[in-house]
């Protein structure tokens, strides 16, 4: 009897966290994200000085999640995010041949990352209510805290976009 009294608040708990999670992903907003002409984009391959077809669709494609992932944690349930990236260029740098090997990428402090894109927020499916074209960078990129992991390929990229977002749309 004494275990299935302390069993009862935990699934309470974990019911109500369960309808929580639910209800929040329901109201969320929404982004759009399109990619124009990513075989120019500056570097947005993870392992290869060139980028490959494969190697720039993992990428785009973590960009993308992440996007939507801002869009769902900090958007109204009515605003839609449309964002048009126009070039990638992720921290760090190939040095060339011989120099360590070319499939290394070596992130300093003078090879931040840089995103340009063109977005707008649509609220209510009416005209647009905010936007622009930004090229997104920081110099300092190294020095803040960075809540991603080192092992997580778009740690700075990631952080990066936070900061823009933050910024543009007030919460996350």
């Amino acid at each position: 009897m004494l275990l299935q009294h302390r069993q009862r608040p935990f699934h309470l708990l974990m019911t109500a966290c369960l309808i929580a999670a639910s209800t929040t992903a329901a109201f969320a907003g929404t982004a759009s994200v399109t990619f124009t002409a990513p075989e120019k984009y500056t570097d947005a391959s993870y392992a290869h000085p060139v980028a490959s077809e494969p190697d720039r669709a993992q990428v785009l494609r973590d960009v993308e999640q992440h996007l939507q992932r801002l869009a769902t944690k900090g958007l109204a349930p009515t605003d839609t995010l449309k964002i048009e990236v126009l070039d990638i260029d992720l921290a760090g740098h190939f040095p060339p041949m011989g120099v360590g090997g070319s499939n290394l990428r070596v992130v300093t402090d003078i090879t931040g990352p840089r995103i340009r894109l063109h977005y707008s927020l649509v609220r209510d499916d009416s005209a647009p209510v905010s936007g622009g074209e930004e090229l997104l960078s920081d110099l300092n990129f190294m020095v803040p805290s960075n809540r991603y992991s080192s092992g997580d390929r778009l740690r700075y990229e990631k952080a990066l976009l936070d900061r823009w977002f933050e910024k543009r749309f007030g919460r996350l």
